[in-house]
C-alpha cells in the first residue's frame, strides 16, 4: 500500500535532519571568498604624523581619540607611552609615560596582547569646576600583582588588569602635570591573553543625559582557548563582558567608583550579577564604538578559531560565547554549519568572516567606525572595520545593514599616486625606506578625530595615516 504525502513528507524531513547533523563540524563556515573586485573603494591618504621608534623598534600604536577641549588628539602605545598631536599632525608630544617609575604601575607589555589597552578623557576634562575637570583613564596590563584583586577567577594569576583614574593640573599643559594615578579596580587574569579592551564615553551623550559621564570598558573572557573557565556566560564574573560604570561615583564594593542605577542587572545583584554588566558573551571586545547618527552601539569581538564578527549591543545583551562563535554553535574548537542563530535571546552579528579566507593568514577583527562624515564622499555612511594581522579594511552599508555572514563584506584600499594598496603593503615600502626588516603582519587599529576624521594605526612602522578627500574611482 503506497505511503500517503504526509508521511512521505515525515520520512524528506526527517532524512534532511539526519543529513544536517552529520555535517562535519568545520573552521570554514563561509565557503565563498570575501569579493575583491566588485564595489572595492580606493581612498586618498596622507602620512599624518611619524611616532618615535621604541628602543629601535617600531611603536606598537594602540589607541587614538580626539580630545576637543584642548583641541588635540592623542594615541598611546601598548609599552606606556601617550603622545598628543596637533589637529595637523606637525607637533606629536609626549604627554604621559604610564610605565615611568614615579608612578609605580610597571607595565607588562611582553608579548602581542598586554600593555596599556586604552584610554579615555573624561567629558568635562576642560570644565573647570566640573566633577571631571583634569580627569582621564586608562586599561592598563600591569605585573605588579600584590594589591588585592576586585575581580578573579578560578584560576592562576598570569598578570593584572587596572583601570586608573589621573587628574591633570592643566588640562592644556604640553604635559601631565598631576600626581599618581588612582585605582579605580583591578581584575586579576589567569592567562597572558585576552586582557582589557577598549575604554570610552558615549560622544553623544550631554550633560543631564543618564549616559553623560559613564565609563564603557571592555573586558576580555581571561585567555587561553575556548573560555575554559566557561566565564564570559557567567553574570557573576566581570569577565567576558563589557562593563559601564561611573567612574567618578562610590556605590561599588570597593568605594572607588558607581554602579549606574539604570544597568541591567543592578535589580539581579542578590541573585550574584554584577551590577557593572552591560552586556555578556564576548570573548575579546578590544574595540567598540556608536554611530552618531543613530546612537547604536557595535563592537568588534575576536573570534576563536572560525568566525570574527561586528555585533550590535544593548543593555544587557547576551553576545553568546562560548556557547557561540558569532552565528555557530562552539564545539571543541570548530563550529557547527548545520546550526545558525537557533538559540532565543542572544544578540547575532550583523557582519562577520572566516579565518580560512585567501586575505588572511590568520584574522582577528578590529574597528568599528560607522563614518557620517561628509567629506570624504565615497565612505559616507559605511560601517569601517577591519582585519588586525593582515591590515585588511573592509566596509558595509550602515543604513542597510546585512543580517551576519560575509556576503555584504567590501574592501577599502589606499590610492597611493593612482595604485590601489593594502595596508601591509605600505608598511612594507615604508620599512624598506627605513632600512628595517619587513613587517609580516600589520596589526591595525583606527582613530577618531574631529569632524568624523579616521586615521590608520598599525605596529610596525610608527605611521599615522589619515583617509583623506578625494574622487570616488570607477570600477
Amino acid at each position: 500500500m503506497p505511503r500517503s504525502r504526509a508521511a512521505i513528507a515525515v520520512v524528506v524531513s526527517t532524512l534532511a535532519a539526519t543529513a544536517a547533523a552529520q555535517q562535519p563540524l568545520t573552521l570554514d563556515p563561509y565557503p565563498t571568498p570575501i569579493e575583491t573586485t566588485q564595489g572595492v573603494v580606493a581612498v586618498n591618504y596622507v602620512e599624518f604624523a611619524t611616532i618615535p621608534d621604541v628602543g629601535g623598534a617600531a611603536p606598537r600604536l594602540m589607541h587614538m581619540v580626539d580630545e576637543p577641549g584642548t583641541k588635540r588628539m592623542f594615541v598611546s602605545l601598548m609599552t606606556g607611552a601617550l603622545y598628543s598631536l596637533s589637529y595637523d599632525g606637525k607637533t606629536v608630544t609626549p604627554y604621559l609615560d604610564v610605565n615611568a617609575p614615579e608612578w609605580n604601575v610597571p607595565v607588562q607589555s611582553q608579548g602581542p596582547e598586554r600593555g596599556v589597552q586604552s584610554f579615555a578623557f573624561h567629558p568635562q576634562f576642560t570644565q573647570r569646576g566640573a566633577p571631571g575637570f583634569g580627569k582621564f583613564y586608562t586599561h592598563v596590563d600591569t605585573s605588579n600583582v600584590t594589591p588585592k584583586p576586585d575581580f578573579t577567577t578560578p584560576g592562576k594569576r598570569s598578570h593584572d588588569t587596572i583601570l586608573l583614574e589621573w587628574t591633570a593640573k592643566t588640562p592644556g599643559a604640553a604635559t601631565y602635570d598631576g600626581g599618581a594615578p588612582r585605582e579605580l579596580f583591578r581584575a586579576a587574569h589567569p592567562f597572558g591573553n585576552h586582557n582589557g579592551g577598549q575604554i570610552a564615553f558615549n560622544p553623544l551623550a550631554k550633560a543631564g543625559d543618564d549616559e553623560f559621564g559613564l565609563l564603557y570598558i571592555g573586558v576580555a573572557d581571561g585567555g587561553n582557548a575556548g573560555d575554559p573557565m566557561n566565564l564570559a556566560q557567567d553574570l557573576g564574573s566581570a569577565f567576558g563582558k563589557l562593563l559601564r560604570i561611573d567612574p567618578l561615583g562610590k556605590n561599588s564594593g570597593n568605594g572607588q567608583y558607581g554602579i549606574p542605577p539604570s544597568n541591567p542587572f543592578v535589580k539581579d545583584a542578590k541573585a550574584g550579577a554584577l551590577g557593572e554588566i552591560y552586556a555578556s558573551g564576548v570573548r575579546n571586545p578590544q574595540r567598540f564604538s556608536w554611530d552618531r547618527k543613530t546612537g547604536r552601539l557595535y563592537v568588534a569581538d575576536i573570534g576563536q578559531n572560525a568566525v570574527e564578527e561586528i555585533s550590535p549591543v544593548t543593555a544587557g545583551a547576551n553576545l553568546g560565547w562560548n556557547k557561540w562563535e558569532a552565528s555557530f554553535p562552539y564545539v571543541k574548537g570548530q563550529v557547527d554549519p548545520a546550526r545558525q542563530r537557533d538559540e532565543a535571546g542572544l544578540t547575532w552579528p550583523i557582519v562577520e568572516f572566516d579565518h580560512r579566507d585567501p586575505l588572511f593568514q590568520r584574522a582577528a577583527v578590529t574597528g568599528v567606525i560607522v563614518a557620517r562624515q561628509t567629506a570624504i564622499r565615497q565612505l559616507q555612511n559605511l560601517l569601517i572595520f577591519g582585519d588586525n594581522p593582515s591590515g585588511q579594511i573592509f566596509y558595509v552599508d550602515a543604513d542597510t545593514l546585512p543580517n551576519g555572514g560575509q556576503a555584504a563584506i567590501r574592501q577599502i584600499l589606499f590610492n597611493d599616486k593612482g595604485s590601489r594598496k593594502t595596508l601591509l603593503q605600505l608598511i612594507a615600502e615604508k620599512n624598506t625606506a627605513q632600512g628595517k626588516e619587513v613587517a609580516a603582519r600589520a596589526d591595525l587599529r583606527f582613530g577618531e578625530g574631529p569632524q568624523g576624521r579616521i586615521f590608520v594605526l598599525n605596529k610596525r612602522d610608527g605611521i599615522i595615516r589619515e583617509f583623506v578627500a578625494g574622487a570616488r574611482p570607477s570600477n
